[in-house]
C-alpha cells in the first residue's frame, strides 16, 4: 500500500515537470528573446578621415616652396611608396623641420581654367591629396619620415604642406529629396570637373565646384544639383518621331490606310495663333517644335551635395543625395 502511495507521488511529480517543461517551450516559441540595441543621439558625420584628406582641391594663391620627399629606404628596388614606408626628406633642423611633425603629402597636377560662361579665367592649381608623414629623425638639411596615412602611392618630389583643418559636416535628415522645387534665389555654379577625371556621378564621390570664398561659399553648406529640363542625356536622341512621308497615295505599308492612318506625321495648327479657327493642315508638328515654342520650364533636380573645403574660386564637395546620374556640367545652387 505505501509503495503504491510511493509511485503515484512520483507519477504526479513527473506529470508536473512535464507541464512546466511543456509550458515554458510554449512561451519561448510565442516570445523569442529580444535583443535592444541603444540608437545613438550623436548626428552621422558626412565622410571619414579617407574622404576629407585624400579630397583634393583648386588652389588659387601660387603654392609656395615646400619640403619635398627626395629619397626612400627602399629606392633601389622601388619606385612607388604608401602607408610605412620610410622616406627622406630635403629639408632638415636648419629648415625649422622638428621630431614628431606632421605633414600632408600633396601633388599639383595643373591649372584649372574656368570653361563656363558664368565664371572665367584662371581658377587656380589642382591639388591631389596623396596622404601624410610623420617625421621621427632630424639631420641639419634632411630628415627620415614614416608615412602613416595614404590615399595613393608617393613619388619621389611630392611636396609636403601642413595638415589642414578639415571638418566632416553634419549628414541632413534623411527626407525626400524635392525634385520640383523652387530655386532659392542664392547663389549658382556649375559642378565643373570631379575626383579621378570622372564625368558620369552618383552619391558619395568626391566633385569641386566654381564657387568659393568670393562668392560667399563656406563648408558645411549644401546645394541642390540640377540642370535644364531635357538636358544631360550621355547620347544623342533625335526626338522626331519616326514616319514615312510621301507625296501622294496612302501611307501604310501593307493596306496603305491613307494620310490619316496612325503612321502619318502628325498634324499642326493651320494657322497656330492666337484665334485658330481650329483647322489643320497637313504640314507636320514635332516635337523640337514644340519645346522651342513652349515656354520657360522648371529646372530639373538631380541630386545635392555639401562643401568640405572652400578655396578662394572654387570649393571641394561630396554628393550626399541622388534621383539620378550626376554629370559634370550640371549646375549648383545654394539652399
Amino acid at each position: 500500500m505505501a509503495r503504491f502511495g510511493y509511485s503515484k507521488a512520483l507519477l504526479f511529480s513527473l506529470i508536473c515537470l512535464l507541464a512546466f517543461a511543456f509550458s515554458t517551450n510554449a512561451q519561448s516559441k510565442t516570445a523569442p528573446p529580444q535583443i535592444l540595441f541603444q540608437r545613438s543621439e550623436e548626428p552621422q558625420q558626412v565622410a571619414g578621415k579617407a574622404r576629407l584628406y585624400c579630397a583634393g582641391y583648386i588652389r588659387y594663391q601660387p603654392i609656395p616652396r615646400t619640403p619635398e620627399i627626395v629619397g626612400a629606404h627602399e629606392e633601389q628596388e622601388r619606385r612607388t611608396y604608401s602607408t610605412g614606408d620610410i622616406v627622406y626628406l630635403n629639408a632638415g633642423s636648419k629648415q625649422g623641420i622638428k621630431e614628431g611633425d606632421n605633414f600632408q603629402i600633396i601633388r599639383p597636377r595643373g591649372d584649372v581654367k574656368g570653361v563656363q560662361q558664368e565664371k572665367h579665367g584662371f581658377l587656380g592649381t589642382y591639388v591631389q591629396d596623396i596622404g601624410q608623414l610623420q617625421v621621427f629623425k632630424v639631420h641639419e638639411t634632411t630628415s627620415l619620415a614614416q608615412i602613416t596615412f595614404s590615399c595613393d602611392t608617393a613619388l619621389l618630389g611630392d611636396m609636403l604642406t601642413p595638415i589642414p583643418e578639415r571638418e566632416s559636416p553634419v549628414q541632413k535628415p534623411e527626407e525626400n529629396l524635392d525634385l520640383y522645387g523652387n530655386p532659392s534665389g542664392k547663389q549658382t555654379g556649375r559642378l565643373m570637373m570631379a575626383k579621378d577625371a570622372r564625368e558620369m556621378l552618383t552619391r558619395h564621390d568626391i566633385v569641386y565646384i566654381d564657387l568659393g570664398s568670393e562668392d560667399k561659399i563656406n563648408a558645411g553648406d549644401y546645394l541642390t544639383i540640377f540642370r535644364p529640363l531635357g538636358a544631360g542625356n550621355v547620347t544623342r536622341i533625335d526626338n522626331e518621331e519616326i514616319a514615312r512621308k510621301r507625296s501622294g497615295g496612302f501611307q501604310s505599308d501593307r493596306y496603305r490606310g491613307g494620310g490619316f492612318s496612325n503612321q502619318a506625321s502628325r498634324a499642326k495648327d493651320s494657322t497656330a495663333t492666337e484665334g485658330s479657327d481650329g483647322h489643320f493642315d497637313r504640314r507636320p508638328i514635332t516635337s523640337r517644335e514644340v519645346k522651342r515654342l513652349r515656354p520657360s520650364m522648371p529646372r530639373k533636380v538631380v541630386g545635392e551635395l555639401v562643401v568640405i573645403d572652400v578655396q578662394t574660386r572654387t570649393a571641394t564637395a561630396i554628393i550626399t543625395r541622388v534621383a539620378g546620374e550626376v554629370h559634370t556640367g550640371d549646375w549648383v545652387e545654394i539652399q
